[in-house]
């Protein structure tokens, strides 16, 4: 499934990443080159990396599998650095590794902001993660081991896959959900954003956990109605989404995605049971 991307939303409010859905998770990959690639571009050689993917798809170990909201700094940053590598495609230039670095430190500040409930506009944020032992993955995926590696109580984990959880009324440059209507909204509508799940643990059905997991602690919140948006032409998020219960409800007009520069988004919706318990 050539997913990077998972959903075509934004990180919300100030959102450092690309809002759009990519092949591999579900957002539109942007394509960085180092500021001095134009003038080095006749002088650079191909990229030689010790990251070797398997032939076949590697079929996880899913009793080790973590499902989980999070405040540690640690995973914060891991979770960060994860979405930065899946929502962008990068060409190897000089000076890139930096702008990487650049990239996920403005999404790790943002993200923090978010979680700490400072960012205005939002009742709560949560970000909830997919993590599995290192040593379970480490023998093929060295490249994702090293960039989305936390510690937890001695035990080195890496964030496969990543979300965040919105109690708004409305993503910032996103089409806004209509349901529910009226008083209470504001405490009822929630949005996924920022989904993603490692390239090399594609087809491990960790999108589908995570969704499951996000429904589940939107109806510890009173979430009645959840929304998603991706691109237009992100198949693989389509199918992630309609798998999960999401039906269409709105898309995006062309004109607002020419401006914004971006793929149009559709925009789909989901009922959740209600919580008399709360």
């Amino acid at each position: 499934m050539a997913m990077a991307v998972l959903s075509s939303s934004l990180s919300p409010l100030s959102n450092p990443l690309s809002p759009s859905t990519s092949a591999s998770n579900f957002c539109c990959p942007r394509i960085y080159y180092s500021p001095s690639y134009h003038l080095r571009r006749r002088c650079i050689r191909p990229l030689i990396t010790s990251q070797v993917y398997p032939p076949e798809t590697f079929k996880l170990d899913k009793s080790s599998l973590v499902l989980a909201e999070t405040l540690s700094k640690d995973q914060l940053w891991a979770a960060a650095c994860l979405r930065i590598r899946s929502f962008n495609k990068f060409r190897p230039s000089y000076g890139i590794d930096d702008h990487k670095k650049y990239l996920a430190e403005r999404e790790f500040e943002a993200l923090k902001e978010r979680v700490a409930g400072k960012r205005e506009g939002f009742r709560r944020v949560s970000c909830i993660n997919a993590t599995v032992p290192l040593s379970q993955i480490s023998s093929f995926a060295d490249d994702l081991c090293a960039a989305c590696k936390f510690t937890d109580n001695g035990e080195d984990r890496v964030v496969v896959a990543t979300l965040d959880l919105n109690q708004c009324m409305r993503l910032p440059d996103e089409i806004t959900g209509k349901r529910p209507q009226g008083i209470g909204a504001d405490f009822l509508r929630a949005y996924l954003s920022n989904v993603c799940v490692a390239e090399e643990l594609h087809r491990n059905g960790l999108g589908y956990a995570l969704i499951a997991k996000s429904k589940m602690v939107a109806q510890e919140w009173g979430i009645t109605d959840l929304y998603v948006h991706f691109a237009v032409d992100n198949e693989p998020a389509k199918q992630l989404y309609m798998k999960s219960g999401f039906i269409y409800e709105n898309d995006e007009p062309a004109w607002q995605a020419r401006f914004l520069d971006r793929p149009r988004r559709i925009l789909l919706w989901t009922g959740l049971p209600v919580n008399y318990d709360m």
